[in-house]
């Protein structure tokens, strides 16, 4: 990736692309756990549509890469196990919802309910 030189910001200031890449991962905790028919990733950045990650029966996980999605801002979302919420231990933090969209697809915590975040700083 090229880094261009803003020229409002003066020599060494690095301007930041308008859009990151990101793939979601998903598998077991353990070898043997049941696995889902349906693993889906649903956020703001996909509409609050879900949308199913890919499953590799060779390393018995699930993922899905997203390209050009719209950076230096922060995105909610939920991975979704056969359709309900589960946790996602590569998200960058919790919020608590907010939307219709949010509240649809919140986890319970012991905090109470949230959903993910994706703090999309672009490099």
């Amino acid at each position: 990736m090229t880094h261009r030189i803003h020229p409002s910001h003066g020599a060494g200031a690095i301007k930041r692309p308008a859009t990151f890449n990101k793939v979601f991962r998903w598998h077991p905790a353990k070898p043997g756990d049941p696995a889902p028919a349906t693993v889906e990733v649903v956020g703001s950045f996909t509409g609050w549509k879900p949308v199913a990650l890919h499953h590799d029966r060779v390393s018995n996980a699930w993922q899905l890469a997203f390209h050009d999605l719209p950076g230096n801002c922060t995105h909610h979302y939920m991975l979704l196990l056969d359709g309900q919420p589960a946790s996602d231990k590569h998200c960058d933090g919790l919020a608590m919802p907010e939307t219709e969209e949010e509240k649809r697809y919140q986890l319970q915590t012991a905090r109470g309910p949230r959903v993910f975040m994706l703090f999309s700083h672009a490099k």
